[in-house]
């Protein structure tokens, strides 16, 4: 069955269409430096602004970094950490493009990443997303607001899948239906956070979003009730 209230459905690249390669990285950076890597450390770095996240990282680390210099070697460990653990597309991914076209919805890709990763994992979909098909939201994160302007939808219209709380919490601001998909990293905190924001649509995988918990949200988004 087609969508009746959602019109735009938006998916995270980094993170949910491919996997976060940003949080194990800050703990790795965190922790070679010395520095406990803590549920507050986390929820300040996490989907911010490069130059909030650069100062916060500069200023946990204890270096005289600028905020230039510290997204520098975050960039740079993570290469490292590619080098070990490549990136590839999230099981189902595929699939639930595929599900998300067959119910009518308008849908795009987000992210902080530039275009190059939606270019070189999404290129065989492209023609499933709306144009321009992937934004990269890192000059005005987290993007809610301007994403949902951009397409002419009201916030009760669109949907968004991310693995970051800070995302939910902007999310449940504004009254936009949200699934969330935090990583399983061993560190991560993210799961525990979008509980105590109150994510009622909590998964483990791609191929949990499946047609009917998208029924669900979208009788939940007609009814007005996607965070009660």
């Amino acid at each position: 069955m087609r969508f009746q209230q959602l019109k735009l459905v938006c998916l995270n690249l980094d993170g949910v269409l491919l996997p976060d390669t940003f949080s194990p990285v800050i703990h790795r950076l965190l922790t070679a430096h010395g520095v406990e890597y803590t549920a507050d450390l986390e929820r300040l770095i996490l989907s911010q602004p490069r130059e909030v996240a650069g100062a916060i990282l500069a200023s946990a680390v204890r270096r005289p970094w600028t905020w230039r210099q510290a997204v520098e070697a975050f960039f740079a460990e993570r290469e490292r950490y590619l080098a070990d653990h490549p990136m590839v597309l999230a099981k189902g991914a595929g699939e639930l493009i595929d599900l998300l076209r067959e119910k009518g919805a308008t849908l795009i890709c987000y992210g902080g990443m530039d275009r190059a990763a939606f270019d070189d994992f999404l290129g065989p979909w492209r023609d499933r997303f709306a144009q321009p098909e992937y934004i990269s939201t890192n000059d005005f994160r987290p993007g809610i607001a301007e994403i949902v302007d951009y397409y002419g939808v009201t916030p009760g219209q669109a949907l968004f899948v991310d693995d970051v709380n800070r995302f939910a919490e902007f999310a449940k601001d504004i009254g936009v239906g949200f699934i969330g998909l935090p990583n399983d990293h061993p560190h991560s905190f993210q799961r525990e956070h979008m509980v105590e924001t109150g994510v009622r649509h909590l998964v483990w995988s791609l191929p949990d979003i499946d047609e009917a918990l998208l029924d669900l949200l979208d009788a939940e988004a007609s009814a007005g009730a996607v965070w009660q």
